[in-house]
């Protein structure tokens, strides 16, 4: 490692202050921060809570992805190998079929390594594809406004493709990704300015942008001609009774089946939250209050009953498990940008977002991923919760110095 880091300072003059590559010093600076700990540090009497950096704790987050992300490749490929079985293909078309079989693959669903590689061949272009449309936004803000490339890239470029169906068209990743970066955050001021989580931002914007490639029943196992109904879209349909008749609970929570590629596991999410709220970086407060939230708002709808609505037959353990809200009760709720900042305040905050979530879920089944809706609704109640816990807050002392 000593002679990369001889490698990176020899390069140092090129990119600094009147150096030939003086507008890429952001790109040469990220680069050389995340691969070592800055070499400046503060000295004196600063106030220090840790020695936690953002680097380091966006690589915190990744780690804890790494469940979700395992079972995104996984599944992908499981569920196009059962759906190719299942339609007597042979071979798989195209690209992806040019490279899984001079691989030595072949369609085989109880082949672990040849769902793994076939998964591959889905997630890793919509990846890179993020990583590149979206680094390069932040680059190019990051050299106009002269200074370094920001770190929640990181993430956001790891959970926008979680989110995503394997077959959506690579041109709308990067339109999807650049709406989220450009307008939600650097439009803002970048990283930390942002009052809405840009990964579910740039999510939303395909869902009404370009549903067709977003929702539906075609769009969730990667063969074409396949419909592979989600777990939700079967509880829109037919309710609890045709939900248990196509799938069965310890499926839906190990991530057995058909949905986005990297939120249909309530498990990998469960091992995620396990490290972030070890490590100090999730907030248990808004897991449990989501899941509180959308449990004591289901069990109400159950109670209540419709006769036109299957969706009130739902159990609230069948909503913990299906679509994305392990997924968002975990990476995208507990977002320290876009969440509540007050520990009072994260109760409500997350309250909301359960609540919101069975809402959309149930009353209008238009919407049957309401998770993502309802944490875009809340972070925009984030403000005005901490506001009033804060004022609140202040006035008990104020009564009680009186």
């Amino acid at each position: 490692m000593q002679i990369l880091r001889q490698f990176l300072d020899a390069q140092h003059k090129h990119f600094a202050h009147g150096g030939k590559l003086e507008k890429l010093y952001p790109l040469y600076e990220a680069i050389d921060t995340f691969i070592y700990s800055p070499g400046q540090v503060a000295t004196g009497s600063v106030h220090v809570r840790d020695a936690l950096d953002l680097k380091r704790l966006m690589i915190t987050v990744a780690l804890a992805l790494a469940p979700a992300i395992i079972m995104a490749l996984f599944n992908t490929g499981y569920q196009a190998n059962l759906a190719l079985e299942a339609m007597g293909a042979t071979t798989i078309e195209g690209w992806r079929g040019a490279i899984f079989s001079g691989l030595g693959f072949g369609i085989d669903s109880s082949d672990v390594i040849s769902n793994f590689v076939h998964g591959a061949l889905y997630f890793v272009p919509i990846f890179l594809v993020t990583q590149i449309a979206g680094g390069f936004w932040e680059v190019l803000f990051a050299s106009v406004r002269k200074h370094e490339v920001n770190e929640g890239f990181l993430v956001t470029g790891l959970l926008f493709p979680l989110t995503l169906p394997a077959t959506i068209p690579l041109w709308q990743v990067a339109v999807g990704i650049s709406f989220g970066v450009v307008v939600g955050k650097e439009l803002f001021g970048g990283t930390g300015k942002n009052f809405l989580n840009v990964a579910l931002l740039s999510r939303a914007y395909l869902y009404f942008a370009y549903p067709a490639q977003i929702s539906g029943d075609l769009v969730w196992v990667a063969a074409d001609g396949y419909s592979g109904a989600t777990a939700l879209g079967q509880a829109a349909a037919g309710g609890m009774a045709q939900l248990v008749e196509n799938f069965n609970f310890m499926d839906a929570f190990v991530g057995f089946i058909p949905g986005s590629m990297g939120e249909t596991s309530a498990l990998a999410c469960l091992l995620g939250s396990f490290y972030l709220i070890a490590t100090g970086i999730g907030s248990w407060r808004i897991m449990l209050s989501v899941v509180a939230g959308a449990v004591g708002f289901t069990l109400l709808l159950n109670t209540v009953g419709s006769d036109t609505n299957a969706m009130f037959s739902v159990t609230p353990l069948w909503h913990l498990v299906i679509g994305g809200f392990a997924f968002g009760t975990v990476f995208m709720a507990t977002d320290p940008v876009t969440a509540s900042m007050t520990l009072k305040g994260q109760y409500f905050y997350g309250a909301l977002i359960g609540v919101m979530t069975i809402l959309i879920r149930v009353i209008n089944p238009a919407f049957p991923e309401g998770i993502m809706l309802a944490i875009l609704f809340s972070n925009l109640f984030a403000p005005l919760i901490d506001y009033f816990v804060v004022n609140s807050n202040i006035k008990r002392r104020e009564l009680r110095n009186v």
